[in-house]
């Protein structure tokens, strides 16, 4: 059955937008302009926009405008034609309303997925060039009030949600004490100085989900692992900074991840279920601060819960019955391809999987990752409206479950399945695992 095409308001007023652009100068645009075209872009820059010749093969791989009716506006070409081609054929004479409108297309148009970049000859990355519009932008001061707000929070809090060290400290005790009434000696251990795992989340998990945290210490401590979490700051590796343009910040933050860990002299990082987080803890934050690979170990959920099946660590008491699909979260499948660990996992938990087409690294992207979500309820419709093709993907495998190990794509799934009419729940690996596993027996 087809689902019908969503229409959105198109001029869509946000206060961010709107006080950054009056707020902007022509010497603030210049200086922006020069930081990053001269200072911190290069020759990777120029052979993609030089190398493009507009052949259009993009344009099938994107979500929005397969959504849309196919509108021209919304091919990856068309969205650098509209914004980072105008800064650079009109540089000299760019006004506050055109950083706007290059804001619009750079932060809600575009979601990094990197699924075009697969279908260009010339591998040209186009979600790189829109990271470079978001960086002008920022420098601008033009940026989505939503998203700003929770690059403030990160600057502030070193987590996304506003969540004070004593509130996150509770929650874990919270959790703690939950999960004892289900298996007694059941601990969340905190600063455990030599542990072989840390375990870091988004701030998310605290905030609205924290039974996925008293679930990872069943697991943890079901499967005999000597882990432990950091108390202080640093517990959170999202970073809505890095899809802010605000390099600084994401630079900061990863530092603080990774400091929490080496003070702890933990040997590994384990990552909860987030793919941004994972894009900017192993590829983007480390590389800000000039390193070329993590400075401890890290490993995303996927692949620390493919190791405990493997290894037995964990058993499955009896497979999950209800039937499921499985979405491939653009920085955990394009970013570091580990699909074929994914579907170990679901396949290990639950006994009728589904599989979407196209799948794989050629999946349709949540639309909901790359801080489009987070540029909060002024873009809901349209971030909706123009994901029709994932809602038709999904509701296409007839599945009664959708599990997707990303945080971002698990909160852009139940928008569309709820304004689609898509009868499914949406699930994360975590969730599966804790309830299908052997755990120890209550004497």
């Amino acid at each position: 059955m087809a689902l019908p095409y969503i229409e959105y308001e198109k001029n869509i007023i946000d206060e961010g937008l709107e006080t950054g652009m009056k707020n902007l100068t022509q010497e603030r645009i210049d200086k922006a302009l020069a930081k990053v075209l001269d200072g911190e872009t290069g020759a990777k820059l120029k052979a993609y926009v030089d190398t493009c010749v507009h052949c259009g093969l993009c344009s099938d791989a994107c979500h929005m405008y397969l959504s849309t009716k196919r509108d021209p506006t919304l091919t990856p070409a068309g969205k650098v034609k509209r914004s980072l081609s105008v800064l650079l054929e009109n540089r000299g004479n760019i006004t506050p309303e055109i950083i706007k409108k290059v804001s619009i297309v750079a932060s809600t148009e575009c979601n990094l997925c990197k699924r075009c970049v697969h279908y260009c000859p010339f591998g040209i990355d186009i979600a790189y060039m829109m990271s470079v519009v978001r960086r002008i932008c920022h420098l601008c001061g033009v940026t989505p009030l939503y998203i700003q707000d929770t690059a403030h929070s990160h600057a502030v809090t070193q987590n996304q949600m506003w969540v004070k060290e004593d509130e996150w400290i509770d929650t874990l005790q919270w959790q703690e004490e939950d999960a004892r009434e289900e298996i007694p000696d059941c601990r969340i251990p905190l600063d455990k100085e030599g542990a072989d795992f840390m375990y870091s989340v988004i701030g998310p998990e605290p905030k609205f989900l924290a039974q996925l945290l008293y679930q990872t210490a069943i697991i943890f401590n079901t499967a005999g692992l000597n882990w432990t979490m950091p108390s202080c700051p640093g517990w959170d590796n999202s970073d809505m900074a890095m899809f802010t343009g605000d390099s600084e910040i994401m630079g900061r933050n990863k530092r603080f991840h990774y400091e929490a860990a080496q003070r702890l002299k933990v040997k590994r990082i384990v990552m909860g279920e987030c793919g941004h987080a994972f894009r900017s803890v192993w590829d983007m934050g480390n590389r800000w601060l000039g390193w070329g690979m993590p400075p401890v170990p890290m490993v995303h959920a996927i692949e620390f819960y493919y190791d405990l099946l493997k290894s037995g660590k964990i058993k499955v008491k009896e497979k999950y019955k209800k039937s499921v699909t499985l979405h491939d979260p653009c920085n955990t499948i394009r970013g570091m391809g580990l699909h074929e660990k994914a579907r170990y996992v679901v396949n290990e938990l639950c006994e009728n999987f589904i599989e979407m087409h196209p799948n794989r690294e050629h999946n349709y992207c949540c639309n909901a990752g790359g801080g489009v979500i987070n540029c909060g309820p002024p873009f809901k419709k349209k971030r909706v409206a123009t994901n029709r093709i994932k809602a038709q993907q999904i509701a296409d495998t007839g599945a009664e479950i959708l599990i997707t190990p990303c945080h971002n794509c698990h909160s852009g799934m139940e928008d569309i399945i709820g304004d689609y009419g898509v009868g499914m729940h949406v699930k994360f690996i975590n969730d599966i695992m804790y309830e299908v596993m052997e755990k120890p027996e209550i004497e």
